[in-house]
């Protein structure tokens, strides 16, 4: 859930979309008698055959640490707008609108038998295009399981944080976990069994004047609605103070308003024609 330190995405992303914490492999999350279930056809929940159209709305709320917050409304429409090959495969692409407020962006996802893998956005950020591509879901979809996305020391951050005149490193690693099933009630209607996954991110960032480090976290909780794809995420956003910046909290919400949904005319499993919206996360 990285092209996030401007909010949006990395969950690839997503995800938008995140997380943090070394699962090798698969690791189950359950607790003792926690329900299991394994979803086959996972991919359902991921519709994004070409022509397909979903409008969101959207909440963003920011505030700098200890002031009163401001609310944002704003919407966001996302198109399934074809195919492109990027890294030498062939990718299926996103075009949002103006995905948590930020303007239109493009994202690149391949789905395959198992699972989803994210190849970047267009506009994206130095540490995105130092990561991609990482997975983004696995299939079948195991509930609950957790899995880590990547987990990366010293990249270049792509910016001068303290004003020093040096460029600043960081590490950033993220995971995504699939904690169960919901029923979520959003403009468009009501879903039942919808795919609950939260997507988070760890970035520490290594300030070369200070000799100090400082960071930043990013939670995404993401509802996917089988036939209909992502129908709500929130996300929870603390960047520290570094520098002269005082630090800021952001809180993000969309929720499904309309979705144009097109059927494929077969299922490919190795095709690319399924994705985590996201937040994923990426979102």
């Amino acid at each position: 859930m990285v092209d996030r330190l401007h909010p949006h995405r990395l969950l690839g992303v997503l995800l938008i979309a995140a997380g943090l914490f070394i699962f090798p492999e698969s690791t189950s999350l359950a607790q003792s008698g926690s329900p299991r279930e394994t979803i086959a056809d996972g991919h359902l929940y991921f519709p994004d055959a070409v022509g397909s159209r979903w409008r969101y709305r959207g909440r963003v709320e920011e505030w700098p640490l200890q002031k009163i917050s401001t609310t944002k409304a704003y919407a966001n429409i996302s198109t399934v707008s074809g195919t492109q090959t990027v890294k030498g495969v062939t990718v299926t692409v996103f075009h949002d609108s103006n995905p948590g407020n930020h303007g239109p962006t493009d994202s690149y996802y391949r789905r395959d038998a198992v699972g989803v893998v994210y190849y970047g956005s267009s506009p994206g950020t130095p540490i995105e295009r130092q990561i991609i591509p990482y997975q983004i879901i696995r299939f079948p979809i195991d509930i609950p399981s957790s899995f880590q996305q990547f987990d990366r020391k010293g990249i270049d951050f792509g910016d001068d944080v303290d004003g020093d005149g040096t460029q600043d490193k960081a590490d950033v690693e993220a995971s995504v976990t699939v904690t169960g099933k919901d029923s979520v009630s959003v403009p468009a209607g009501s879903y039942t069994d919808a795919i609950r996954m939260e997507a988070r991110m760890s970035l520490r960032i290594h300030l070369s004047k200070s000799k100090r480090s400082v960071v930043s976290t990013d939670v995404l909780t993401a509802w996917f609605a089988r036939g209909v794809g992502l129908v709500k995420y929130t996300e929870h956003q603390e960047m520290p103070p570094a520098a002269t910046d005082r630090g800021r909290i952001t809180e993000i919400t969309e929720e499904l308003e309309e979705a144009d949904v097109k059927t494929p005319s077969a299922f490919n499993p190795t095709g690319p024609e399924e994705r985590i919206h996201a937040a994923a996360y990426s979102r």
